[in-house]
């Protein structure tokens, strides 16, 4: 009988926490328990065992950390480490097949969480190592593979039919992590995981893992729409760790886990075990308290399904002006380094008269501290009544406080922004200074999206991407827009243009996607401005013949009106194929939009 034929009649009982269960044996708090695959089998091959004398029919093997980010290694090494994890839980089992005879059956899955992805990261490196993973468990003849604390679907979409076509009968289950109030990382709720994961052709089982603890999964589970005719998983945390003399300990509370186990196993949860701190006792207990009794399917609530593209939500004001065709400006105002805003609040009292739609913000580009840039917005805002749009960046904050920023931003008005992945901090700075970059600018647009279907839908944020027209070839540059866009930008501002080959560039690019570009504007206002540009900016590209333009001896003036007038130049040049124009003023000079604009 497989897995899935099993589990049409029978409770499974998967082990518990490998990583915590290793570090309390060998008394290293941080240590990594894949490591031990080579350095210590015999210990994993204890835990395994331990796991299936205290009841386990479902064991893990020792990878779910097992990414070349994490363990620092080579390819090479990361097959042998998930190799040897493979035959040490084949040994285990082996062994107590022996003691106990073959009649004991304990499935094995191999074990996949989430491979650690950022800014430097492209996505077909993170598939192509995960299918390496997959490929090892096939080869080794695993039973199936587990896809572990994930916070969203979209990389096991990707990697199901690559699995199933290699081996249909492989058993997949997919298990995701979210908080006390029910969302992932990804800002993802479990309701609409659930239902998402659940009708992917190929899912075998889905669930719940790690995150919270067990009262707070039991809660989360009651309230949502369980899917039905597939087994869920159920495996919390064995509660929430304290620190003690510099370790993280877990209490001691197994017949409590049990017995809120109990509860959820009769919301009809087939797989129900434990993720973090919990050891043999946990399992035991488990097994004492639900045992291989008969179970319910699960309980339909009938709720409404979340489906982002069915949700109505109010049109942005800004968007709905790039859908009109109008030429929309965006201006850029550069946030102050202090806290003095006096000039910047002039500024942007001077554009309510101007040519601007939209002022943006820059969220501290070349990685130096400024004013925050949605803060910056929100003042601009209620002073002055503009549409604003604050650019953030990835570089700043981990996902912890980039939920918390855009939250905020949220309830004070803010509705347009920017989504880029940030300058690096600067080399000199890297000693005292650390850059995050928890998330990329396709990855942040994936969570804001997100966001928008769990906590905006009737007023969601309208967000746009960066488009650096000189990164690469034409091609390299359509592919990433092209995620973008499925990521939900739905607009996109250049970088500064200043040639035809720039202008030719755009158009190219405009040919190949349905999508809006605000084409970027910078007047140089000096000859200093200019070779500094020039010369230290490597993707801006400033021609021969708009340096000679400009020459050392210009006037504050004759320097302004040489860039505006370029800049009137370039407008013209882009008129047939942009969508609007992103004005980017050095050193906040506003007055140069009347030399721009003229009337």
């Amino acid at each position: 009988m497989d897995l899935k034929e099993y589990l049409k009649t029978h409770r499974l009982f998967p082990d518990g926490s490998m990583g915590t269960y290793y570090c309390s044996i060998v008394n290293q708090q941080n240590a990594i328990s894949e490591r031990a695959n080579l350095s210590a089998p015999d210990i994993i091959k204890k835990i395994h065992i331990d796991y299936i004398k205290a009841g386990a029919g479902l064991l893990r093997t020792n990878t779910f950390a097992a990414s070349r980010a994490v363990l620092r290694c080579s390819q090479e090494e990361q097959r042998r480490i998930v190799k040897a994890a493979c035959a040490i839980a084949k040994d285990a089992v082996a062994t107590i097949q022996t003691e106990q005879g073959e009649d004991k059956k304990v499935w094995i899955l191999g074990d996949i969480g989430p491979i650690p992805q950022d800014a430097e990261t492209s996505e077909e490196e993170i598939i192509k190592e995960y299918q390496f993973l997959c490929d090892i468990f096939l080869e080794e003849g695993m039973d199936g593979i587990h896809f572990e604390t994930f916070s969203s679907t979209y990389h096991i979409e990707k990697l199901v039919p690559y699995i199933k076509s290699k081996k249909e009968s492989m058993f997949i289950l997919a298990s995701f992590s979210v908080n006390k109030n029910g969302y992932s990382t990804s800002g993802i709720s479990a309701n609409r995981l659930l239902d998402h994961i659940s009708q992917l052709k190929g899912i075998d089982a889905c669930g719940l893992n790690c995150g919270v603890g067990s009262g707070h999964m039991q809660q989360i589970l009651r309230k949502i729409n369980l899917p039905e005719g597939i087994p869920l998983y159920a495996a919390p945390n064995a509660g929430y760790p304290e620190q003690l003399q510099n370790r993280m300990v877990f209490m001691d509370n197994a017949r409590y886990f049990a017995n809120n186990m109990k509860q959820i196993a009769e919301l009809g949860v087939a797989i129900t075990g434990g993720c973090c701190g919990t050891t043999p006792e946990y399992i035991t207990s488990l097994v004492e308290m639900i045992g291989d009794s008969n179970y319910a399917q699960p309980k339909h609530k009938g709720h409404e399904k979340v489906d982002g593209a069915s949700l109505p939500g109010k049109e942005n004001e800004f968007y709905q002006l790039l859908q009109s065709g109008k030429k929309v400006v965006a201006v850029e105002l550069d946030p102050p380094y202090d806290a003095d805003i006096d000039r910047v609040m002039e500024c942007a009292h001077k554009l309510k008269t101007s040519s601007a739609d939209i002022i943006t913000f820059a969220d501290s580009p070349m990685g130096r501290s400024r004013v925050d840039s949605v803060l910056m917005s929100i003042k601009i805002a209620e002073e002055t009544g503009l549409r604003v749009m604050p650019h953030i960046c990835c570089r700043d904050r981990n996902i912890i406080t980039m939920r918390s920023t855009l939250l905020g931003a949220y309830i004070h008005g803010i509705r347009n922004l920017l989504l880029v992945t940030g300058d690096p901090v600067p080399g000199e700075s890297r000693v005292s200074t650390t850059g995050v970059f928890d998330y990329n600018s396709v990855q942040l647009m994936d969570y804001v999206k997100e966001m928008n279907i769990e906590h905006f839908p009737k007023e969601p944020f309208c967000f746009g991407g960066a488009l650096n027209h000189n990164r690469g070839s034409i091609e390299k540059v359509v592919e990433r827009l092209q995620r973008k866009i499925a990521a939900g930008a739905r607009y996109f501002l250049t970088q500064p243009i200043y040639s035809r080959e720039d202008v030719d560039r755009i158009k190219s690019i405009k040919e190949r996607l349905d999508t809006k570009i605000l084409c970027g504007i910078m007047p140089l206002v000096s000859y200093k401005n200019a070779r500094f540009i020039k010369n230290e900016m490597p993707q801006i590209n400033v021609p021969d013949e708009i340096m000679n333009r400009y020459h050392p001896d210009m006037s504050r003036e004759e320097a302004e009106e040489v860039g505006a007038s370029i800049a009137r130049e370039l407008i013209e040049m882009l008129d047939p194929i942009a969508d609007g124009y992103y004005i980017m003023l050095p050193f906040n000079r506003v007055s140069l939009m009347d030399k721009i604009f003229q009337k």
